[in-house]
């Protein structure tokens, strides 16, 4: 009901927008037409009408962002007030059922289990929340490390934290000296995370991922996450870095998220010198996402 009431908010100032300024160009041209033989008037009348012409255009474009820009604000405040109420309800059921039943030690411990990876999903909603408000202002703390070394270690520890099997999540490296590079470590096992963790949480019924780090050239290390799963239109796939921002698709509805993940990626790419961009054929066909850095070179590889 609020995104369509917004939607025709959007529609309505566009309408008005576009009248407004058909109205200042049939006033403008029929004072001019009217007052061509005066050349001062002619001049000043173009100037004002040009003036007026770009106020209403201007003012159009920022209320039409500003709507959008709090319709985003609105989805993320939902996506994260569920994020944190779900496993919270779900901590505080267990908890009363440890305290007025008497629970055998095996389901004991399955509940004690079950806490504890609703605690992990609020750990991980509220640092993804705090990441992305430091994504451009945290100072980096930049040292020589092994890319690709980095990339397998998250790679392991999402096929754990997700139950996956190898073939599920594939590594493959085609690098022979290494992928070295300048960087903040904990800054890019996040972006390389929130990259796998993206590719599993948007894969279809089977998940089916493949990672791979190469050297395209001597000055770049690449790493390509490719997954089999929703697809992504093509007139999004440059606005899903934006912040806040998910693809509009129902079939998505019980995803959930906060529009930050790979918002994080992006700024940290920009802070490395790097860049990311995102490839898909369409809806249900997939989608990979390139992370490209910049390479350190070193004596032995430069050779």
């Amino acid at each position: 009901m609020r995104i369509t009431s917004r939607r025709r908010a959007i529609i309505t100032f566009l309408s008005l927008g576009v009248c407004l300024a058909a109205l200042a160009v049939a006033v403008g041209f029929g004072w001019i037409i009217l007052n061509w033989r005066f050349d001062v008037k002619v001049i000043f009348g173009i100037v004002f009408f040009g003036v007026i012409a770009a106020g209403l255009i201007l003012n159009t474009i920022f209320l039409v962002r500003e709507i959008k820009r709090n319709e985003q604000h609105d989805s993320f405040i939902n996506a994260v007030t569920h994020e944190l109420k779900t496993p919270i309800a779900s901590i505080r059921l267990y908890l009363q059922t440890l305290q007025r039943r008497d629970v055998d030690e095996a389901k004991r411990r399955e509940f004690y289990r079950l806490m504890l990876d609703d605690t992990d999903r609020l750990m991980g909603t509220v640092d993804q929340v705090l990441k992305a408000g430091e994504a451009a202002v945290r100072k980096s703390r930049y040292e020589p490390l092994d890319f690709a070394d980095l990339v397998k270690q998250c790679v392991d520890t999402a096929r754990t934290g997700h139950h996956l099997q190898p073939e599920a999540l594939r590594y493959e490296q085609e690098t022979k000296n290494g992928a070295d590079v300048n960087g903040d470590s904990e800054e890019l096992r996040t972006a390389v995370s929130n990259l796998l963790d993206n590719a599993i949480k948007y894969s279809k019924e089977k998940v089916d991922i493949s990672v791979r780090v190469e050297i395209p050239d001597e000055k770049y290390v690449r790493l390509s996450v490719r997954d089999n799963g929703v697809g992504v239109p093509a007139a999004e796939l440059k606005r899903i870095f934006k912040r806040f921002y998910r693809v509009p698709n129902r079939s998505l509805a019980h995803v959930k998220g906060t529009g930050l993940g790979l918002f994080i990626v992006r700024s940290i790419a920009k802070k490395h010198g790097g860049k990311v961009s995102a490839e898909s054929a369409g809806e249900g066909h997939g989608t990979t996402v390139v992370f490209q850095l910049p390479r350190k070179l070193t004596p032995e590889n430069r050779a």
